[in-house]
This record gives structure tokens, sequence and C-alpha cells, in this order.
């Protein structure tokens, strides 16, 4: 039976409804570097695989990818489980809502991302909510939920120094790489080498096989 942490650990669950790349990664793993989980939490990689947007990795696919990334990057300190959930895209009403489906799975933190179930409006095609509404809505919430949010890291790639926070290179006027999900699912398709800073090689044959 797997072993459980200790009471006195904090849990903070990562949430996300596609593929873990390089910078969801980076993400998760530098989350445990926060005063707000302690020396000793854990990250809970807690994804959703039910149905999401129409353009989106298939459930059963984006599982594949998890468990393979699981044993590449077994840490001691990360913990993987899987979420039959369907994301409806609400904002910072429906972080709100993982914040209480992760403290049932007994969480004490929750990682929260810029725009977090973010969707755009059918109007004017715009970002719905602004980017850091999910993250000031949950620090309000957070006390009266029991559960302490914890704002992930606006983390980009640099050619110089690797991931770094946007702040960060910006400050040092390093240069950003950038690719967009849309570019990278056309990369997929037509057999183009996807860039390891970007995927994991493993996850990238799953879905070369599966998709």
């Amino acid at each position: 039976a797997r072993k459980p942490p200790p009471d006195a650990v904090a849990v903070a669950p990562f949430q996300c409804r596609n593929p873990v790349h390089r910078a969801h990664y980076e993400l998760f793993t530098r989350a445990l570097d926060d005063p707000l989980v302690g020396e000793n939490g854990v990250v809970l990689v807690h994804p959703t695989c039910g149905p999401t947007q129409a353009d989106d990795i298939p459930g059963t696919v984006r599982y594949k990818t998890y468990e393979v990334l699981k044993e590449e990057t077994h840490n001691d300190r990360t913990r993987w489980e899987y979420l039959p959930y369907s994301m409806h895209m609400a904002g910072p009403r429906e972080a709100i809502q993982h914040m209480l489906i992760r403290k049932n799975f007994g969480c004490t933190h929750f990682i929260i991302g810029r725009d977090m179930a973010g969707s755009k409006s059918s109007v004017t095609g715009e970002d719905y909510y602004g980017a850091y509404d999910a993250q000031d809505f949950a620090k309000e919430k957070g006390a009266e939920l029991g559960v302490t949010p914890v704002p992930s890291l606006n983390l980009v790639y640099t050619e110089e120094e690797g991931y770094v926070t946007a702040d960060e290179a910006k400050e040092k006027g390093l240069s950003e790489k950038k690719l967009s999900g849309t570019k990278f699912r056309q990369m997929l398709r037509g057999g183009e080498d996807i860039p390891e800073w970007f995927a994991f090689k493993s996850v990238v044959k799953v879905l070369r096989e599966n998709v």
C-alpha cells in the first residue's frame, strides 16, 4: 500500500487538463520551494481526465502521458492521481470548486495558476476573466475554505537561462522562446521535431502513437 504523508505535511495539488509539458513540470516542482508549502511538503499532480474542449487531447491519451511521466520523473515529494472531472472553464468560481474537491482528497494547499479555468468572450474573443482574478478570489476565500492557495510562478523559457520568471527575463533582457499549443499540435501531426525545452520526449512519443 502507498504510504500517506504525515499529518503535519502540506499537500499541494497541481490541477491541469492537458498533457504535462516542461513548463508545467517546472511550475509544480518549484512550488515545493514555496515557503507556503514548507520543506517537507508534497505536490499531488492531480489532472482532470474527463472530456474537455473539442480540440483538447482525449482523456484516455492524457492518462497515458501522465503514467509515462510519473515513472520518468519519480520524486518522493511528488504523487500522481487522477480526477474524473470535466472542466467547465468557469474561471474564479471553478477555481474555488477545485479547491474544495482537493480538500476532500486530503489536500491542505492548492497551486493556482494565472487565469485558471479561464475562457474567451464569445463577443470579443478576449479573455473573459482577468489574469489574476482566480488567484485573488482564492486568496480571499482560502481561510474560509481551510485551504491555502499557492500562486504559481509566471515562468517563461529563455535561451540563456532556461526557465525563469517573466519578471526576471524582462529585468535581465533575456531572449524568450515561445511555442503555442496550436503550433505544437500542428508540429505533432506533421511529424516535426518537438523541442525538448517545450515537451518531454516520452510524452511526445505517447501522443504521436495515440492521436
